[in-house]
This record gives structure tokens, sequence and C-alpha cells, in this order.
């Protein structure tokens, strides 16, 4: 695959980025990707290793070897059908995704990994370019009706997947713009929303029907959950109309952090802060949108979502923005031999780090300290690990100054109120329980209900999520026609 002999001698090329003092100014995507001659010379690394751990390392198995290999003869065009065939969205996952399956790759395990997110990325952006995607409505239609509840990237995939087998497909959306968390959790610096206006249109010109503003069941009075819903038909409803029903909604119950003084005035969820600008990129106007101008900003959480939120702050002009992670710093570079090809532990600094961050690891907040109601500052102390238990270290208090925090620490499970109301059983962490066997894949104790993606499996990955999203759809059309040629 590639060139015999590509691996020795071209170097890994990382995609750049705009300068700092440059982007922050706005909130437009600044990766500058490969061109044609780099994405080439990147392909032609791609080894003949016999047995390609890269496939089974990324979620959705793409095809890796097979399209480096066209890129590398110049067959963009084959590369773009053979990207499709295990991925609905790879402007996505060229984006997003942190990629497992270039921690897989084989040349990994003692060089630099083939940059296969850098390749994926170029042959999506070209593909659209040329005009290459294009609808693919079915030949034949079933008559059978179907609704996909959640319109993230496992509703997305699982409705484009049921339309092209002929199935008439409703995508219900909560929210006023279809997109999910890829719309209203993911900034734009980090995916412009145009690319999923582009495959919106497409699925409409496939035969999905999209359903904005319309809540199935219902929310707690007291949610945080983004919610900008204009209608709402109960759960019985849908059952009544539909002859199946795939639940595709995220977990959306963010982590809390309840000590002393978590009711004061200035202390949201991420995803209180994050939809917000995004709504106002989007051209829409927010009262009392929540802002960092001029404020010392502490994120609590130390993955994607507080790394979001630091890009954001840092746009708004905050005076300064601190990082808390409760784990220890991770190594600088994993051991290659104990972890390939799985997923490795290591420190990792994204764009938005770059852009202005203090990062403090082994961290625990204690209280939230206030005057007047309004957030001040916080109290700290350092943790260890001590027989598999975070304890605190003593002496190690210490008090932040802090105007707005922003609570990062992940999302527990779905809102219970949505599965409650189809009658779902639920697993041990309040997600739908919903096996993934062969037969009858994806399918709740609730006749002809069926649940995928994050709701099913907690939060994960949009990788994970397309995954998911495409089974559950096969799954979905054998139970309607009894037998299915979707892909698994």
């Amino acid at each position: 695959m590639g060139k015999v002999t590509g691996f020795m001698e071209y170097e890994r090329l990382e995609e750049g980025y705009k300068p700092v003092p440059e982007r922050v100014k706005h909130y437009k995507e600044f990766v500058v990707g490969l061109n044609e001659p780099q994405a080439k010379l990147q392909a032609a690394r791609c080894m003949d290793c016999g047995t390609p751990f890269c496939n089974s390392g990324c979620p959705v198995n793409n095809i890796i070897p097979d399209f480096n290999d066209l890129v590398y003869q110049g067959d963009w065009k084959n590369a773009i059908t053979v990207l499709h065939s295990t991925n609905n969205f790879p402007e996505f996952t060229g984006r997003i995704c942190p990629a497992p399956c270039e921690a897989a790759c084989t040349l990994n395990v003692n060089d630099d990994a083939v940059g296969i997110k850098s390749i994926e990325h170029a042959i999506i952006d070209r593909a659209w370019a040329e005009g290459w995607v294009q609808p693919q409505p079915p030949r034949h239609k079933t008559g059978k009706k179907v609704a996909v509840v959640g319109s993230g990237p496992a509703g997305m995939a699982a409705a484009q997947q049921l339309a092209r087998a002929g199935h008439d497909v409703t995508l219900f959306e909560k929210n006023d713009r279809v997109g999910g968390l890829l719309r209203y959790g993911i900034p734009d610096f980090k995916m412009e929303k145009s690319h999923i206006d582009r495959r919106v249109a497409q699925m409409e010109a496939e035969g999905v029907v999209f359903r904005t503003g319309v809540m199935i069941g219902s929310l707690p009075k007291d949610s945080k959950v983004t919610n900008w819903a204009r209608e709402t038909i109960t759960p019985q409803q849908l059952q009544k109309d539909f002859d199946a029903v795939l639940l595709t909604g995220g977990a959306e119950q963010s982590r809390d952090l309840p000590v002393p003084g978590r009711d004061l005035d200035g202390i949201h969820f991420a995803m209180e802060f994050l939809p917000q600008q995004n709504k106002v990129n989007a051209g829409d106007k927010v009262k009392g949108q929540l802002r960092a101008d001029g404020k010392h900003v502490i994120v609590i959480g130390g993955g994607d979502t507080g790394s979001d939120c630091v890009g954001t702050s840092n746009r708004h002009g905050a005076v300064s923005v601190t990082q808390f992670e409760v784990m220890p710093q991770p190594p600088e570079e994993e051991n290659k031999p104990l972890v390939w090809p799985y997923w490795p532990l290591k420190l990792r600094t994204s764009s938005s780090h770059e852009e202005g961050c203090v990062r403090e690891f082994a961290i625990s907040t204690k209280e939230f300290i206030g005057e007047k109601g309004k957030v001040t500052g916080l109290t700290t102390v350092h943790v260890e690990m001590k027989d598999g238990k975070l304890v605190e270290v003593a002496g190690t208090e210490k008090t932040y100054k802090a105007d707005l925090v922003l609570l990062a620490m992940g999302f527990v499970n779905p809102v219970a109120s949505i599965l409650d109301g189809f009658g779902v059983d639920k697993d041990g962490r309040g997600n739908a329980r919903a096996s993934t066997e062969f037969t009858g894949g994806y399918a709740t104790n609730v006749p002809k209900v069926f649940a995928a993606g994050d709701m099913r499996r907690g939060q994960s990955l949009v990788v994970w999520a397309i995954r998911e999203g495409r089974q559950a759809a096969r799954s979905v059309d054998e139970f309607l026609m009894g037998f299915s040629d979707l892909p698994r």
C-alpha cells in the first residue's frame, strides 16, 4: 500500500495552523490542510504491513490502506468512494476525531504514524470541491416509516442509511438546527457548520424529512440541557405514527460539582456556555449571553470540552484562562511497546491550549467563594493517587481568582425523562439498555424502539456515533423487512 519504501523515505507531515494572533480574532476554521503533493507523500508512507491494525483501531473500520494507496496513485475519485463505503461523514471525522486509527498504525510501533486523519480530510474536501458528493436516493420505496430522535452524528448516519434503503425517514431534533453536539457543542473554529448544512441538503434530496424545534417527551423543569423546542410530541404518539423508532440523542446530563458555593452566580456548565456562542456565530441574538470578556476564567475538566471552553474564552477576550484536571499529568510520550495498538495515555496539547492557558493537574476544587452572591474565586487542593484512590495532599490548599467558572467534567448519561417516557430499560450508568448483537442489535425492551450512539453507550467520540448509527440502521432495516443489504 502506498509506496513500498515510502515509510523509510518520507517524514510525517502535520497539518498546519494559522498564527495564533490571527485566529483568536475570529471563529472560522484555521487548520491548513495538506495540498495534493503533500497528501500523496503522506499516503506513500502507508506500509504493506500485512495486518493493518488501523482498520480495527478505527471504530467505523475505514479501509485505510486502500484509500491511502488510491491517493498515492492519484485516484482521488475512487478514494472518496472507498472512504464513503464505511463513513457517511468524513468531513466531520477528518476535523474532530482524535484518530485512534493513527495510534493503531503499524508504523507507530517505533516511528511516527501515517497521517491518516489529514489524508481523510484532504479526500473529502477535494470530493466536495469536485462535486463528487451527490445525493443517493433509493431506487425503490418500502412504504415503511421510521422516526429517528436526535440529529447528532449517530442520528444523521442512521437516517441517511435508512433513507437510502427506501424507508420514509423523519429526523426529529429538539433544537432549532440540525447537528446535535456537532452544531451546539463543537466550536465553529474546530468545525464550521456549513459542513453540516451541506449534508442536510444531501439527505433532504435523498428523502429525509427534518423536523427541528420538536421535543419528543419532556425535560425536567430545572434541566440545564440545551432545548429550543417549539413543539412537543409524546413518545406514545411517535410509536403510533411510525413503524420503528430509533433513539439517537446525546448523553447530555453534565457531571456536576456539588461543593460549597456551587449556587453562586458565574458558575455554569460548559454546555450552557458553548451553544450560545455557536448561536451568535449563526447570526442569532442571545439575550444575556455568557461571556468571558475581561474575566478570570477557570475551566474545570481537562478533556476536549474543557479545551473548547478555553478556545472560546480566549476569543471572547478573557484576562486569564486556567484549566483544572483532577488526574495527574500524563507522560509526554507513551510507552509504545506497552500500549500499542491501543489508545495511549499521554499529554495532549490542543490548539486552544497553545492560544493561551495555564494547565493545572492533580488538583481538586474544595469550595467556591464569592461576594454578594457572585463567584469571585475558588479554593483548591492538590491530590495524589494512593491505593487506587485520589487523596488530598496536606498543606497544598490554594485560592484562585475566578469571575467565571465553567464545568467541563464530562457527561454522565442521557436525560432520564426521555428514556422513561418510552419505558426503555436503563443500564447501570443510566444509558438505554440495548445489545449490539447481530440479531436484533440495538433493540430496546420496548417493541420497535431502538437506541444507538451516546444514548446507548454513553459519552463517546463522533466516530463511535457514526458507527452505531450505521449499525443500528441495519438492525432497523432487518426488523422492518426481514433482511438488509445495508453494511454492518
